[in-house]
């Protein structure tokens, strides 16, 4: 290890006490994360969601290539555009895609082809995947296990959004090489989610699903 390159690490401790109470806090906290499906179009200052996505490129990533982009959409007639787009592929979906089993999984939750939360919420945000980057003399350099680090990048980007007090949902239009079209990306981005964020309705209704408990998802050897 080369230690010219390596800076020290500073840690924040806490007593046992406060480790209980902050981790029991933050579960509470994200318990209530649901996702949401009917939004307000009551916008709110940008540099919370700039906040946000700051905090999700804090993820680790393989080599620390960092193999993502967001795009923020507010323009309304892209926005429109966008959710004409995804609807027609959704409707290719839901009518012959998508197996008997899949859609019978989907069924408790009310999911179908109108997506009119894609125009109707404040802020869009498109996260793209970078399988490879190019340098300054357009070769390839590749990255590494992108999936896992974008998706890591997603979780945290989702929990930022849930701290914030806002809402969102992740939206995977299938197949989505319509954004990357839509939006004008590099060659080396593939579309990875779509994600509303901005405040619920007041009359927002989510499906009554319940989550795993402890002992259903954690196993323990000792």
């Amino acid at each position: 290890m080369n230690k010219d390159q390596h800076i020290a690490y500073h840690h924040t401790t806490y007593s046992e006490e406060e480790m209980l109470q902050r981790s029991s806090d933050f579960y509470l906290q994200m318990n209530a994360r649901r996702s949401v499906r009917d939004f307000s179009p009551r916008d709110f200052p940008r540099e919370i969601l700039d906040n946000i996505i700051a905090t999700a490129g804090t993820a680790p990533s393989g080599a620390n290539k960092q193999p993502w982009t967001f795009c923020v959409i507010t323009n309304a007639e892209l926005k429109s555009k966008i959710r004409e787009m995804a609807e027609e592929e959704e409707r290719i979906s839901y009518g012959g895609r998508m197996s008997e089993k899949w859609l019978k999984d989907l069924a408790p939750l009310g999911t179908d082809a109108n997506k009119h939360f894609i125009d109707k919420a404040p802020y869009i945000v498109v996260i793209f995947k970078k399988p490879f980057d190019y340098d300054s003399e357009e070769n390839k350099l590749n990255n590494y296990y992108v999936n896992e680090s974008v998706g890591i990048a997603v979780g945290i980007f989702l929990s930022a959004v849930q701290n914030a007090g806002l809402a969102a949902l992740t939206h995977t239009p299938s197949p989505m090489n319509f954004l990357q079209k839509a939006l004008n990306r590099p060659d080396n981005e593939r579309a990875y989610l779509l994600i509303p964020v901005g405040y619920p309705t007041s009359e927002a209704t989510v499906p009554n699903i319940h989550r795993k408990n402890l002992k259903e998802i954690r196993i323990e050897y000792k």
